[in-house]
């Protein structure tokens, strides 16, 4: 299991988390995810065949733009 950091880009509003969030749970293998408005960032816990792309993904998916991620 890893933990991954995202910071994210272009997010205005609660609704605006909330749908990074979800996005981030529909990926496969993503166990829990966290997004916080206030902070512009987010995390996900993941197994390790998890991708840092397929998180990427899941971000952009939503329309918003990851400056950073790292994993922990």
């Amino acid at each position: 299991m890893k933990k991954i950091k995202i910071t994210i880009n272009g997010m205005h509003c609660a609704s605006c988390a909330s749908n990074v969030e979800k996005s981030l749970k529909k990926v496969p293998g993503v166990k829990n995810a966290n997004v916080s408005l206030m902070l512009k960032k987010g995390t996900a816990e993941c197994e390790d065949s998890v991708s840092e792309d397929e998180i990427k993904k899941a971000v952009v998916r939503t329309g918003y733009k990851i400056s950073n991620i790292e994993k922990e």
